[in-house]
């Protein structure tokens, strides 16, 4: 049976409640039929249909990845589609499963770097996402540090402390020194006391002085 009926937009409904329900659902069940419908409908001539696929995919790669770690070549094809909503939304189905493909992603980093830069704010928050949790794999952790030290270098400042604090845990000893410094260096633009705040917390963090 087909799930298209259960979707936000086939409900007339605004909100993403019968989205999240229904990747619960799927998740739950294991149901990879219904993974392969939302796939394929992923090029929906419906936006509305399009839109509630990629964030009942993305829910459910947040809950059990490995239920759509096979897709990851199609979630990498829609990082160049001109619908920014299946952009954004493809990059958090590549967040979700960057550990469980993260050879894959590696080999397709530019191009994840590329949709980062140019997209919306949500696109960055997830292309970082993916860095950090490559960053962690000790053969690939030298140059995704690299990228991530450039987007902590070039990021808006409302977005700085978030990266700085999930980038910490995944960092070496070697690696701090250079992240610390990357931070302070950015101390004098920020806008908020609270920001600040939650920066000197995590340079303090590194044993930075």
């Amino acid at each position: 049976m087909s799930v298209l009926p259960q979707l936000a937009s086939s409900q007339k409904r605004k909100d993403e409640e019968p989205n999240i329900k229904l990747a619960e659902v799927i998740v739950a069940s294991n149901n990879k039929a219904a993974i392969k419908e939302l796939i394929h409908c992923l090029h929906h001539q419906n936006k509305g249909i399009r839109h509630d696929c990629i964030k009942v995919l993305y829910e459910i790669g947040n809950r059990k990845p490995v239920l759509i770690a096979a897709y990851v070549e199609k979630f990498l094809e829609l990082l160049t589609s001109t619908d920014n909503r299946m952009v954004w939304g493809a990059m958090a189905a590549l967040d979700a499963i960057a550990s469980e493909k993260s050879q894959v992603l590696y080999k397709k980093i530019k191009q994840i770097e590329a949709a980062a830069l140019k997209g919306s704010v949500i696109t960055r928050d997830h292309a970082v996402g993916i860095f950090i949790k490559l960053c962690s794999i000790g053969s690939y952790a030298e140059e995704m540090f690299n990228l991530l030290l450039l987007q902590l270098n070039t990021c808006p400042v409302n977005q700085l402390p978030m990266y700085a604090e999930r980038s910490l845990p995944v960092l070496t000893g070697k690696q701090k020194v250079a992240f610390a410094e990357a931070l302070h260096r950015r101390i004098p633009e920020l806008e908020k006391k609270s920001q600040e705040a939650r920066l000197r917390k995590v340079i303090k963090k590194t044993g930075y002085t």
